[in-house]
């Protein structure tokens, strides 16, 4: 109400200021209409004039500028964000708020510069170094100054000389694509600069992840492969810009989506593994049955096929599926975007391992037919120990490396419950009348059982000695390139690509 606002230049990157005019009275109680500025120092330093001297008089800009350029690199190299304010009057009768007012932030007289503590979370820097060790490199991008941004990025773990974003303008794309891995901080930049940066990461096949807030993000945000924006601060274009929200405009929620989706696409893995390999199985025992006429060429009943499938094929995936992650996820390096979910060893391994459940199928129901002379029994006894190699591979599709005899076993409860149901399944279609009358199964001896366990659990054999192996070689080969990350517009947001 004392000072009515008639005008105001808004905030922009490219002038890094914002400025409003008001009606006054100055002091010699003369009537006017005074611009407020506040921005970056630099800038209203070179719009500046003059400057209030110790004494309240003004003095020439030129007499303050050293002391005024040492404060402010003073006040940056304690982390602070510096903002600048000043002042000038204007000629009410004159002033034309509908002009170009930007062009009249000019002349100013220099009031003072600000430091203001703008913390990162204190969550920020551990989930920094997690995806360091995940292997997502994390760069900050900010409007703020090279000194201010330095400090900060030194605080939070950020690796990597700073540099403006006119430095980076003035590289050429090879140049850039060359000095990208030793840049961590790029300040002062402009909208067209992130966009840039995103593209130079794209170049080197790195998978990019950018967040942001603004208006002036949603370039980036879109170019990205992941765009991230914020939920709370960001505005409706860069929401709708990016692919991913963070309800909470926090660094780490970023970090724990990356560690989520490699545990949703490790237990995706031991799924595919654990299907494959059954399916396998179940191929080459109809297969081998055909051709070497085990069985009459039938080896299972359609309803003793399906029973194995809703049973223990079913409990197993869900164990597989809904069991805890393998552990040390996030110090993993990232897989390639394009890996095949099946390269080369682990399809040879699937079909090893359905092969080895076959033949030991295959060979028991032969053998048994002709001790028995029942092909129902035989069956039944096939049934049993191809039942015991499914549930024996779910337990070893678990983790591709570590052995099912350790400890890891036990960190998967889910597993080990839906095992159990196997089990159970198992053992009530051989064993209960209700069961072996639409199974059409028969009871087994004891010497049976210990016979069709011993086959259906030999695969352990050929697991353990793939997994020793597997063993001996690094945990995972480095994707073709280093996964990137960009930080956002403010400090206390960095940006991630990569993952």
């Amino acid at each position: 109400k004392a000072y009515p606002r008639i005008a105001e230049v808004p905030f922009d990157a490219a002038y890094k200021l914002m400025a409003s005019f008001h009606r006054v009275t100055d002091d010699g109680g003369k009537p006017v209409v005074r611009c407020y500025v506040k921005g970056a120092p630099d800038q209203l330093l070179e719009r500046a004039a003059d400057a209030f001297g110790p004494d309240g008089a003004t003095v020439p800009v030129e007499t303050i500028r050293a002391r005024y350029l040492a404060a402010n690199e003073e006040l940056a190299k304690d982390g602070l964000r510096v903002m600048a304010t000043a002042r000038r009057d204007f000629n009410p009768e004159t002033f034309d708020p509908n002009a170009d007012l930007l062009g009249k932030v000019q002349g100013l007289t220099l009031l003072a510069i600000v430091g203001i503590m703008d913390p990162p979370r204190v969550e920020a820097k551990a989930s920094i170094e997690q995806a360091k060790a995940a292997g997502i490199q994390v760069r900050m991008i900010t409007g703020d100054h090279a000194i201010t941004a330095e400090s900060i990025a030194a605080r939070l773990g950020i690796t990597g000389r700073a540099i403006t974003g006119a430095e980076f303008a003035a590289m050429s794309d090879a140049d850039a694509v060359k000095q990208i891995d030793g840049i961590g901080v790029i300040a002062r930049v402009a909208p067209e600069h992130k966009v840039r940066l995103v593209d130079i990461l794209k170049k080197k096949d790195d998978i990019v992840a950018m967040t942001g807030d603004g208006v002036n993000d949603a370039p980036a945000l879109k170019r990205a492969d992941i765009g991230v924006a914020m939920g709370i601060t960001g505005t409706e274009v860069s929401k709708e810009a990016a692919v991913m929200i963070l309800t909470d405009d926090n660094f780490a929620t970023i970090v724990k989506a990356v560690e989520l989706g490699r545990a949703i696409y490790d237990n995706l893995l031991r799924y595919v593994r654990y299907q494959m390999g059954t399916l396998f199985g179940f191929i080459f025992t109809f297969l081998g049955a055909g051709i070497f006429n085990i069985a009459g060429g039938t080896p299972f009943l359609p309803l003793q096929t399906l029973w194995i499938n809703f049973t223990v094929n079913v409990f197993q995936a869900i164990g597989l599926g809904f069991g805890e992650p393998a552990p040390g996820l996030m110090q993993r390096k990232p897989r390639s975007a394009k890996e095949p979910l099946l390269p080369r060893g682990r399809l040879i391994q699937v079909v090893a391992m359905g092969l080895w459940g076959a033949v030991g199928t295959l060979l028991l129901i032969y053998f048994a037919e002709r001790t028995s002379s029942s092909v129902e029994h035989a069956r039944s006894m096939g049934v049993t120990a191809f039942s015991i190699f499914c549930m024996v591979l779910g337990l070893e599709a678990a983790d591709e490396r570590a052995s099912v005899f350790g400890a890891q076993i036990l960190r998967n409860p889910a597993l080990i419950k839906t095992t159990l149901l196997s089990a159970a399944t198992i053992i009530v279609a051989t064993e209960l009348r209700l069961f072996q009358s639409f199974l059409k199964t028969t009871s087994l001896s004891l010497s049976e059982w210990a016979i069709c366990i011993g086959v259906g659990a030999s695969v352990i054999v050929l697991a353990e000695v793939w997994k020793f192996f597997l063993r001996r070689r690094p945990e995972q080969a480095a994707a073709p390139a280093p996964a990137a990350a960009l930080a956002a517009e403010r400090p206390k947001r960095p940006v991630v690509t990569g993952g």
